[in-house]
């Protein structure tokens, strides 16, 4: 009889992941933090901006976003040593891998809504 394979986990922010998927998710999966991944996609944006760019986000809700995906480094802030304060986001190296997986999910919900006769644009 052969040894039984001890199953794999990912341990990260104290907390054990036993599929990649759920790992993944608690990433990006929460509508804010992917709305925001999307709308730095093509660029640096100040904090004002990515802000008025996403609908109906508490300005909590805003901040605990950010700082959660600057945490696990998929987006970077530069604050800039100037009056008014200017802060910047963009992604990071890891950020950007995951972009082409946003824009397959915002396709299919493009495609899945014109099936069903919906209207969602994500712009």
């Amino acid at each position: 009889m052969s040894p039984k394979k001890e199953k794999e986990t990912i341990r990260y922010d104290n907390k054990e992941f036993n599929c990649s998927l759920a790992f993944t998710l608690r990433l990006i999966g929460d509508k804010y933090k992917s709305l925001i991944l999307f709308h730095l996609k093509d660029g640096a944006i100040r904090s004002g901006e990515l802000q008025k760019s996403i609908t109906d986000i508490s300005n909590r809700m805003f901040i605990y976003s950010l700082r959660a995906l600057e945490k696990d480094a998929l987006v970077k802030r530069t604050v800039f040593p100037v009056t008014p304060p200017r802060v910047d986001y963009e992604l990071t190296e890891a950020g950007k891998t995951i972009i082409p997986i946003i824009l397959q999910l915002n396709q299919w919900g493009q495609d899945f809504a014109k099936s069903n006769h919906l209207y969602a644009p994500c712009e």
